[in-house]
């Protein structure tokens, strides 16, 4: 009996030891409410689930946990100006529901226009980035054809111009762009380059091909299209416009290289580039932690110079990534974002 008794509770501590792991990551996967956080919210026109997850979670990027998104299933929250939004607990997670019911991924009628849905992110601060920036490296620059001039050997020509660039053309598309080259994308900590950043000036027609000579015709210019200039197809991807925010699978430790805008500080709803890419793990939509560099001050006592320790400052959400280089828009900014700040992955 006696064994009997020591092998039942030796059996059961077996079990329990085998159950709490689980307990405690059941409790550790708990998403972390604000102290704040409303209980009922009423969209309104201007929202973005965003800044909804925002006034609930702590960390908004895991918003797909509270909305219970299912990754199967594209655009799953059409949420409208005008739905209530509850805040109940399911299966010991909180869960927002939708005007009383939990918000099911199953079909239903709406009556509304699509294009009345509250958006993930503000789209309005990076559309015309997401088709007008490109970045190339150095050997699909050197391909590109470039500009040598127009009719009339004019030097810059406009919307209705013709205008001649020499080289091969990437694919046979009848419809090109013109970009200019920007800026060098140089690494801050390797030296690597990165990358050349380009933005559209125009878009052109392919009149004739001889030989090397691409003759084309201006169809819209927004600058003086000159000798030099990049003649390129529109990207073949389709552009994405819903963004899903989430953390990123991969470990990223990266630099703030610029700000698009042309000033070296931003904040919210700005966009800059990164020195991180699709070859760290990155794609559109990875949320990412930004850091203001720690200021550097001499040591009352040794006079040496010390550096600060590096503070929280803001959370940017990838929205291009390119092989070396993405680009990023500011969610949140606590602190002027400066190039150099660093960018991490959010804990």
């Amino acid at each position: 009996m006696k064994q009997l008794v020591t092998g039942f509770l030796g059996a059961l501590a077996v079990c329990i030891a085998l159950v709490m792991p689980a307990q405690a990551d059941v409790r550790k996967d708990t998403l972390a409410l604000k102290e704040n956080h409303p209980k009922t919210y009423v969209v309104v026109k201007g929202d973005t689930l965003w800044d909804i997850s925002g006034m609930f979670l702590q960390s908004p990027w895991k918003w797909p946990q509270l909305w219970g998104y299912n990754q199967q299933i594209d655009n799953p929250h059409l949420i409208y100006p005008g739905d209530v939004l509850t805040l109940k607990w399911v299966d010991g997670q909180p869960r927002l529901v939708l005007n009383d019911g939990i918000l099911r991924l199953s079909p239903k009628a709406k009556v509304t226009s699509l294009k009345d849905a509250i958006p993930a992110i503000p789209l309005k601060d990076i559309i015309s980035f997401l088709a007008d920036n490109i970045v190339m490296d150095s050997d699909e620059l050197t391909a590109s054809p470039y500009i040598v001039g127009g009719t009339a050997n004019r030097i810059v020509a406009g919307a209705g111009d013709r205008v001649y660039a020499r080289g091969s053309l990437v694919g046979d598309y009848s419809r090109q762009n013109i970009y200019r080259p920007a800026k060098e994308y140089i690494d801050p900590v390797t030296q690597e380059h990165l990358g050349y950043e380009l933005f559209k000036i125009g878009d052109a027609v392919v009149d004739s091909k001889k030989g090397d000579i691409i003759t084309l015709d201006l169809r819209k210019t927004r600058e003086e299209v000159s000798a030099l200039d990049r003649v390129y197809p529109s990207p073949k991807e389709a552009i994405q416009s819903v963004f899903y925010p989430s953390a990123p699978e991969s470990v990223i430790n990266g630099r703030i290289l610029s700000v698009l805008r042309g000033v070296r500080q931003a904040g919210q709803y700005d966009v800059v580039s990164i020195n991180q890419g699709a070859r760290e793990g990155l794609k559109p939509g990875h949320v990412l932690t930004i850091f203001r560099a720690g200021e550097m001050l001499k040591d009352p006592v040794t006079k040496e110079l010390i550096t600060l320790p590096s503070e929280k400052s803001g959370l940017m959400m990838v929205f291009k990534a390119y092989e070396k280089v993405s680009y990023a828009l500011i969610l949140k900014a606590t602190d002027v974002v400066s190039i150099g700040d660093e960018v991490h992955t959010p804990e």
